[in-house]
């Protein structure tokens, strides 16, 4: 399968979900970003891990798992974000034995994935079927601007229906989510208009 490799964009507070952190990974061809919403431990564990000078007191979680892993001999060669369901996204993270060239696949959340990735400095690929379903690309120096009538994004988190909006309207609160690094909010945004584009076809 052809796979494309994503790099870590940052990571941001969530605007429209408490305690929860949005993960930017980016294709580093097209830069399409995958927006991955993470709760505060995993988004605090991929920071830490990212910043290889800074070593907590303790252990965490994610630095156990990988001294064990690295104790057995296995290294950490790939993550694979292969789905996303329900706005849920699936990984699997695959460990290689260089001596013995023996391989293991194990199932694993998206943030747990990537909190391992970043201790191995192994590399982050998806699918294009995913890249295609939930990623986003968009030009962010110019936002336009319909009339005086323009929403922000930071009223469209609150709305359940996203009926009675225009898609031009839609694709102004998409640019504006992006801009102020409100993932969620633009995840949910650009599957409804998706949506809308898939009834024109």
């Amino acid at each position: 399968m052809d796979y494309k490799k994503l790099i870590i964009r940052g990571i941001s507070y969530s605007q429209t979900q408490s305690g929860a952190y949005a993960l930017l990974l980016e294709h580093e061809e097209t830069s399409v970003k995958l927006p991955v919403v993470i709760g505060n431990f995993e988004a605090q564990s991929i920071s830490l891990g990212l910043e290889k000078d800074i070593n907590p007191p303790r252990p965490l979680t994610h630095d156990l798992f990988t001294k064990f892993v690295k104790n057995t001999g296995f290294n950490l060669e790939s993550v694979i974000i292969y789905q996303i369901k329900d706005g849920v996204f699936f990984s699997n993270i695959n460990f290689k034995n260089p001596l013995t060239d023996e391989e293991l696949i194990l199932d694993a959340r998206t943030s747990d994935a990537v909190a391992m990735a970043v201790r191995f400095d192994a590399p982050i690929f998806t699918t294009s079927e995913v890249l295609n379903e939930a990623g986003i690309l968009l030009e962010l120096d110019e936002t336009p601007k319909v009339g005086d009538e323009d929403l922000g994004s930071d009223e469209i988190s609150d709305f359940n229906d996203l009926s009675g909006i225009s898609l031009e309207e839609l694709n102004l609160l998409l640019n504006d989510a992006v801009k102020e690094e409100d993932y969620d909010t633009a995840l949910r945004l650009q599957e409804e208009i998706k949506r809308r584009n898939k009834k024109i076809e």
